[in-house]
């Protein structure tokens, strides 16, 4: 029978302990302290007590944890004294059925990360999706793993308790995120398409206009006339667009979604999710047969990461009226102009214009994002609400000094253009880790023709600066150029600077962002506000009408723009349920 919320809630603290029993490997000391902090608002509310238990243990406690928890295929397996939940998960993944050559490649494994770290790999085998990982995933997680440093693999291991935990809590309470499961099959299977070159290596690539990325438009397109959208289609830039009529003709609109182009080699989460999630919440309006007192208009954007031409946002800035028809001319790799993909892609270049939307006609626009990023990781926190979309600015710069016989030229005699920019790397550090929330990069660092023998003469060097104002990257920009100046002047060197790059911060419309907090909280997740240091189609709409933005949070570390991207179906839910909350307080604002 499964475990009801209030029943738990009910229980005695003997009751309620044995109730939450096989969670945590032999470790009831965690579930006997989160029980102290009932009732219990919500699953995740639980979830987040009993990993805030974790995490507020000593790291002695916390490697007692990851110590009573058994080997992967290992000896306790073998001999069948693996708990019942471990038996289920190992049984899951195909563990308990190794090939001769599988199992002692596991085994070789488990005795060097033993040796290594000095506790036993764990890994969510059930996987992201619950439904248990391919063996091969296994063993290449377990090797990469393996050149963490100790004090972040322990993190780890620790996060990968915790989501075999959020299973196991599943089962006990019967609870299956069905909607996050749909939301991840849909990019499962969106992932299909790749481009040339890419898609035979396994890799996912989809770049504005190819094959793949028609391809792309085509599934969701279809998807949202499956879902129930009242009108879909593919516009002059190839954005896809689908619209659920409001209960009232003429009412306005809430704009939604993301975009559907990847970097090269990159992630499946990475802008689709933004598109899956109000996909599902319009499925379900549609299947009650429910309309809202406002529309809701989702839009697939075709193109935001400026990978195949040096335009990124086209898909967004379409449609603020912001497309230069300059881009047109540009040509890819292959010399393909933007103008000859789209008409080959059946485009109607005439009707760019027509685009622009009339932010009259619409209540504003929310985005939900991965995070691309660790913190949620790090905090065990599911959501994140976002307080504003960083402010940037990009440089291409060359330090300019002599380049000199590496033997015969003393250190005090130098002109070595290479270290002023290392020097100069590391006050960036420094000096964005003062705001706390502004970050400085040095991305690109070369010495052209370089020898190992001779002083570098000149150093070409990129500059990212962001923060999550104005005032404050401008601050950052000015303290860096003056750091500059004053490390080439010492040096006796000379430099070029010049800005390729410069994007206004879009903070959140504070009513927004209170939608957003509302309906985490309802959820009885911690509500954890944060800006977002990369750039999305939200800072485009931004210019035109209020916005906000929901973050997820990634598994790996957070990792994003990279094949380990992931987030589970667990997660995914969470952010269906709280577009569903916003969804429910603009219609109860909106009632006459």
């Amino acid at each position: 029978m499964a475990l009801a919320l209030e029943q738990l809630n009910a229980a005695s603290p003997a009751e309620a302990l044995q109730l939450l029993d096989g969670l945590y490997e032999h470790s009831p000391w965690i579930a006997e302290q989160a029980l102290a902090q009932r009732p219990f608002r919500s699953q995740a509310h639980l979830q987040h007590a009993l990993a805030q238990v974790v995490r507020s243990a000593g790291q002695d406690a916390q490697l007692g944890l990851i110590r009573a928890h058994p080997e992967l295929a290992g000896k306790a397996m073998v001999a069948k004294n693996l708990t019942a939940e471990s038996t289920n998960e190992q049984s899951k993944a195909g563990l308990t059925h190794c090939t001769p050559e599988e199992f002692a490649r596991i085994q070789a494994l488990n005795t060097a990360y033993n040796e290594r770290f000095g506790f036993p790999f764990i890994l969510a085998v059930r996987g992201p999706r619950g439904t248990g990982l391919p063996k091969q995933e296994i063993i290449d997680t377990f090797a990469r793993r393996l050149d963490n440093h100790p004090e972040f693999e322990r993190a780890e291991a620790l996060r990968n308790i915790h989501r075999i935990a959020e299973i196991r809590l599943n089962d006990k309470f019967a609870t299956e995120p069905v909607l996050g499961n749909d939301v991840w099959d849909w990019q499962e299977k969106l992932a299909e398409h790749s481009d040339p070159g890419f898609a035979e290596k396994g890799q996912l690539t989809v770049t504005y206009l190819t094959d793949a990325h028609r391809a792309c438009a085509q599934r969701i397109s279809h998807w949202m006339r499956d879902c129930g959208f009242d009108e879909v289609e593919i516009d002059a830039v190839g954005n896809v667009v689908g619209r659920y009529h409001p209960a009232t003709e003429g009412a306005r609109y809430l704009m939604t979604g993301s975009h559907y182009d990847t970097v090269r080699n990159g992630g499946k989460y990475d802008g689709r999710l933004g598109i899956f999630v109000p996909m599902a919440c319009v499925r379900e309006l549609h299947r009650a047969g429910h309309r809202l007192p406002f529309g809701i208009e989702v839009v697939g954007f075709a193109e935001e990461e400026g990978q195949r031409y040096k335009a990124t946002f086209l898909g967004s800035g379409a449609l603020i009226g912001d497309f230069n028809p300059a881009w047109l001319d540009q040509k890819d790799a292959d010399g393909v102009t933007m103008r000859a993909a789209m008409q080959h892609a059946g485009l109607c270049i005439d009707d760019i214009a027509k685009l622009k939307r009339d932010p009259a006609h619409y209540l504003g626009f929310i985005e939900v994002h991965i995070e691309q990023g660790p913190v949620l990781n790090e905090l065990d926190l599911p959501l994140g609400v976002v307080t504003s979309i960083n402010g940037s600015v990009r440089f291409i710069a060359e330090m300019i000094g002599t380049a000199s016989h590496a033997g015969t030229t003393p250190m005090d005699r130098r002109r070595d253009a290479a270290v002023a920019v290392a020097e100069l790397a590391l006050y960036v550090e420094q000096r964005a880790a003062q705001d706390g929330d502004s970050v400085g990069t040095i991305g690109q660092l070369q010495v052209p023709a370089g020898s190992i023998n001779v002083v570098p003469g000149r150093c070409q060097f990129s500059l990212d600066l962001r923060a999550p104002t104005d005032a404050q990257r401008d601050a950052l920009v000015s303290d860096v150029k003056e750091q500059l100046a004053h490390i080439a002047a010492r040096r006796g060197l000379r430099y070029t600077l010049e800005e390729s790059m410069r994007a206004a911060a879009a903070p959140s419309a504070p009513a927004w962002q209170h939608h957003w907090e509302r309906a985490v909280d309802a959820l009885g997740v911690p509500v954890f506000r944060m800006p977002s240091g990369a750039g999305h189609d939200a800072m485009k709409l931004h210019e035109i009408m209020p916005q906000a933005m929901l973050f997820v949070r990634g598994l790996n570390s957070g990792i994003s723009h990279n094949p380990l991207e992931s987030t589970t179906n667990n997660d995914m839910q969470l952010a269906v349920d709280a577009f569903t909350q916003v969804l429910r307080q603009l219609a109860e604002e909106q009632q006459p």
